[in-house]
């Protein structure tokens, strides 16, 4: 049985990361960002980071206004690396999120689509059949994201951009997921059905306060990816 207490911390929590999340995007209306992308990635990041990424937005991703939108940097100046890792990390993490948010509650609408990635004859945890439909969304995503920031910043075609937007994600993303996957499998098996006697379900506040958790796993497992994409020049600077 779930305890009042976890219920309570899971709506604050998920309360807490949409608001920040408001916040941003009210923000950015008078501050837009100099890449369009960026202006999705920080509100979908401060739905699983809240108050960190609310902090990190203002400190280091606020845009100062529409007549400095043309700098090459949104404060005048190149951020230290360890940072500029981080803004591609969350670059990574917002398809991420976008996409196992929808693909969760498409399997929640749809039990079907379970079903034909493989629960009951592959899988017996729906859970994992539903982890295949959100790193497919969540790439699909990633890479619609990495598209816009790449290619125009290297002036590329479609099908360059595409292909460019391929080697930036495909790393990155699998790290992202491998360290969700992993928190939300000691989430499912360990602490609700283990220690709490119960089942984690989507359609839960505690689901997605475990999702929120997972997300900053995801960070922590793709940031020294991420890392290394830059240096090898496979993943621009946000």
């Amino acid at each position: 049985m779930v305890p009042d207490w976890l219920h309570i911390l899971s709506l604050f929590s998920l309360l807490v990361g949409f608001l920040a999340g408001v916040i941003i995007v009210a923000d950015e209306c008078g501050r837009p960002q100099r890449m369009w992308i960026m202006n999705l990635v920080w509100p979908l990041c401060a739905l699983f980071g809240s108050v960190l990424w609310l902090w990190f937005y203002f400190r280091h991703g606020r845009a100062k206004g529409k007549a400095d939108i043309s700098h090459p940097h949104e404060h005048g100046q190149a951020s230290p690396f360890p940072l500029t890792v981080a803004k591609g990390t969350s670059h990574c993490g917002a398809g991420c999120t976008l996409g196992d948010i929808v693909a969760e509650w498409l399997a929640f609408a749809f039990p079907a689509i379970a079903i034909w990635l493989g629960w009951h004859t592959i899988f017996s945890e729906k859970m994992f059949a539903v982890w295949v439909l959100d790193f497919i969304l969540a790439y699909l995503i990633g890479i619609f994201f990495q598209y816009f920031s790449i290619a125009p910043m290297r002036n590329l075609g479609f099908r360059e951009g595409i292909w460019a937007a391929v080697k930036a994600d495909t790393l990155s993303l699998t790290a992202w997921q491998i360290g969700m996957y992993g928190f939300m499998a000691i989430a499912f098996f360990w602490i609700f059905r283990d220690l709490l006697g119960a089942r984690l379900e989507v359609a839960t506040p505690e689901f997605w306060f475990m999702m929120q958790i997972a997300m900053l796993c995801g960070f922590a497992t793709s940031y020294p990816v991420n890392w290394w994409l830059i240096k090898a020049g496979l993943k621009e600077e946000m």
